[in-house]
């Protein structure tokens, strides 16, 4: 008889997620990653309410890992290379109180480290400003429409003008080269 494998949930919230999924997707030990909303205060919203900005939530993304193979720590690792966590109002071009960067922590065990991340990162002297990314308890999380899912997959050429549109692209180039 097989033993149930202990997975853990990461979510983070680091602008629009359709640029979220890949990094992560390719992590050793990350079973899936589901693009989302979190952190707001309406059930089940859709992707134009979330878009409003009225409903409190973020776009967001939910990984589910093996701990045995990536740790919560090295999540975050990837988590800071994919966003500007400076910016309090967004990332990118997209600006909103939906696309505002939160690791929303499942544990305290998860609040410690993102807590530790965070604080390592500015201690860095990486990024000349504060850093702005919010560290939040994790709320109900609604998964995104189909359409929204693996979108970089499924729309590769948007996905890439897109990426590179919004100046993700070449902020993060500028701020890590190849992002690993």
């Amino acid at each position: 008889m097989e033993l149930a494998q202990n997975f853990e949930t990461a979510t983070l919230a680091g602008g629009c997620f359709w640029c979220m999924e890949s990094p992560f997707e390719k992590l050793p030990g990350v079973q899936k990653v589901v693009s989302g909303y979190t952190g707001g205060t309406v059930k089940n919203p859709t992707y134009e309410e979330v878009c409003e900005g009225e409903t409190g939530h973020y776009e967001a993304i939910q990984i589910t890992f093996d701990p045995g193979k990536v740790s919560y720590k090295e999540i975050l690792d990837v988590f800071w290379k994919q966003i500007d966590p400076t910016d309090p109002i967004g990332q990118f071009s997209d600006k909103g109180p939906q696309y505002r960067s939160a690791i929303f922590y499942n544990s305290d065990a998860q609040k410690k480290t993102a807590e530790i991340s965070k604080a390592d990162l500015q201690k860095s002297g990486k990024f000349s400003r504060p850093i702005a990314t919010l560290i939040l308890s994790a709320s109900e999380f609604y998964p995104a429409e189909d359409y929204h899912q693996d979108y970089y997959i499924k729309n590769p050429v948007r996905y890439l003008m897109y990426r590179k549109g919004s100046g993700r692209e070449g902020f993060l180039k500028t701020m890590w080269g190849d992002g690993k």
